[in-house]
């Protein structure tokens, strides 16, 4: 009988190191953006949350930009709150079998939500293998 693998299970200290890890491994083009950029991890994205962004509440939802991307903005209204990154961490670690998994995973979320923010298009996110 075939029992499948049970989830990555971290604590939250060791998932914060495992973040900042990950940001130390994005290339620099998308590293040197992330002083602009609150990243927050919470433990699962709210229902309201995956409301707005029309998923289930089954669908796994890794992480989330909230802001106004750079290619949005506008010099006569800025935006008023600071643009952040949300870190699903359960949804995540759900995901991953073993601890490698798990940083890829988390370094692959960041990217991706730092491309929404700086308007990084899926074919560059390819080139540098995030695709």
């Amino acid at each position: 009988m075939f029992f499948p693998a049970a989830p990555m299970k971290v604590s939250e200290k060791d998932f914060d190191h495992i973040v900042r890890q990950a940001i130390g491994r994005i290339p620099p083009e998308i590293r040197e953006h992330l002083h602009n950029l609150v990243i927050s991890v919470r433990r699962r994205p709210s229902k309201k949350m995956l409301e707005e962004m029309g998923l289930p509440e089954n669908e796994p939802l890794l992480g989330l930009y909230q802001g106004v991307s750079l290619i949005e903005r506008s010099i006569t209204s800025p935006p008023l709150f600071p643009d952040t990154i949300l870190l699903f961490q359960e949804p995540l670690e759900e995901l991953c079998e073993t601890l490698s998994e798990l940083e890829e995973e988390v370094e692959i979320t960041i990217v991706h939500e730092v491309a929404h923010f700086i308007g990084l298009s899926e074919e560059r996110l390819e080139e540098l293998g995030y695709g």
